[in-house]
């Protein structure tokens, strides 16, 4: 295989990954890896409330996050979480992988279990 080829081979197959799922079909995994359905009311008190750390969700993304949040330490620009407002809202699955380690990390120093981001995806999903 000549290096052009193979290079447009990777490629298309990277960009298939973006784009490759939706923040309804986020839920609905992690809501059948959870074993229970998820919840809007919990996922809205959890992404308000801190969880004995220094920031909540809602510190950076805002309440409700319908609109452009702010890092709270570095001030960078956050585009609206909820996906009626940010089309691109988790529709890739590692960049949605990634950003909920970390964040979780940073808000409960630990990662969020599948029915937390259950959760915090249903209450996203109702914001209209």
């Amino acid at each position: 295989m000549k290096v052009p080829v193979l290079v447009s081979l990777l490629l298309a197959t990277a960009m298939s990954w973006a784009g490759d799922t939706t923040a309804v079909q986020q839920q609905e995994r992690w809501s059948a890896e959870a074993g229970a359905p998820a919840s809007a009311e919990r996922g809205r008190t959890f992404f308000v409330n801190r969880h004995g750390g220094e920031w909540s969700c809602s510190s950076c993304h805002g309440t409700p996050p319908t609109a452009e949040g702010k890092h709270a330490s570095t001030g960078k620009r956050i585009p609206p979480l909820a996906p009626a407002f940010n089309a691109k809202a988790f529709t890739d699955s590692a960049k949605v992988d990634k950003w909920f380690r970390r964040n979780c990390k940073d808000v409960l120093s630990r990662e969020c279990s599948t029915a937390e981001k259950a959760d915090v995806l249903a209450y996203l999903n109702s914001l209209k």
